[in-house]
């Protein structure tokens, strides 16, 4: 109830924005996944920094304070009956966002999604897509650790919601690049000898952007499978609470530092960076929040304005093995 009386909260400010200064702005909302993610802190970073050089746009930094799929879906449909000029969302839940994003349509608002995007078949709800092509994340967090690991061997794939088309489409580029096969739709066939690769059993394990829990459960798999060849998580879920995952991992020191077990992780945020660095994890790849920010600001503006943009609108990777560490970082922030 706390969560839901701040948003309301928030999205009250919405007309007092819209006016400041006695002229009329234009009030583009950038909606995350959560509000507690450091991730989407340098996206809403991105989204300033377009209010900043657009004259009479508003940014609006608005979601849910943790990871929870009805009150973003909320919040969107509280936008939508306040009729701010334009959406950008991460959506959490794809399907169920999709059939809010249908109402925003209809209301004449220009709706783009940034980060996760909707389901193919749901893609006539929005505009553009901007953010990471999320599959490719996949590709390369295999590639990582099959250059760690070339036999093969054991694997388990920490994910964020079961619902989230981007970490599924992720985790269908770690299992197609690992198998050597194509599937035909995400999250992808899992793994169960192809190539040498098996998924442990109780993975994929699904966090919902709740870090501590991530820890938890990277400890309770390193416990129960002292032989584990890789531990892939599609988002930097545990590095997010470093503290915590720097104890669990000193627990397991020595299996992670010579290599026993391959700990490869999505992101490259500046704490999963020192934890690299230091030797804890073996390879990072990295997205833009901070340009999917600020680009979905454009975007709206184009939209707002009639113009036609592209879809979809990717901001590129960051590929970091241990070796490159200290020099693998492109920026955009």
């Amino acid at each position: 109830m706390k969560k839901f009386l701040l948003s309301a909260l928030l999205l009250s400010s919405v007309a007092t924005l819209a006016f400041a200064g006695g002229h009329a702005k234009k009030t583009f909302a950038l909606v995350p996944k959560a509000m507690n993610n450091p991730f989407f802190d340098l996206a809403r970073d991105g989204c300033k920094k377009a209010e900043g050089e657009l004259a009479g746009i508003e940014c609006l930094y608005i979601g849910p304070g943790e990871h929870t799929e009805q009150e973003q879906i909320q919040i969107v449909q509280d936008l939508i009956a306040r009729k701010v000029d334009g959406i950008a969302v991460a959506p959490s839940n794809a399907p169920a966002m999709a059939r809010v994003l249908k109402r925003a349509k209809d209301a004449g608002i220009p709706v783009i999604t940034w980060d996760s995007d909707v389901l193919a078949e749901d893609k006539g709800m929005r505009a553009a897509y901007v953010g990471t092509k999320n599959y490719d994340i996949g590709v390369n967090l295999a590639r990582l650790t099959r250059n760690l690991k070339p036999e093969g061997g054991s694997i388990c794939i920490q994910s964020g919601g079961a619902s989230a088309a981007n970490h599924n489409e992720r985790m269908q580029g770690i299992r197609d690049t690992l198998s050597g096969t194509a599937s035909s739709s995400p999250p992808g066939e899992r793994l169960t000898g192809q190539n040498g690769w098996n998924e442990v059993d109780g993975c994929p394990l699904y966090t919902n952007d709740d870090f501590p829990l991530s820890v938890q459960q990277m400890a309770d798999i390193f416990i129960k499978y002292p032989d584990l060849t890789a531990f892939v998580p599609t988002g930097g879920f545990p590095h997010f609470v470093p503290t915590a995952f720097r104890n669990t991992a000193a627990k397991h020191e020595q299996r992670i530092r010579t290599k026993k077990t391959a700990v490869v992780v999505a992101d490259t945020l500046p704490m999963q960076m020192e934890i690299l660095k230091d030797g804890l994890s073996h390879g990072l790849v990295g997205q833009q929040p901070y340009m999917m920010g600020y680009k979905a600001m454009y975007v709206l503006k184009d939209l707002a304005e009639g113009k036609a943009v592209e879809d979809p609108i990717y901001t590129g990777l960051d590929v970091c093995p241990f070796e490159s560490a200290w020099s693998c970082l492109s920026g955009g922030g």
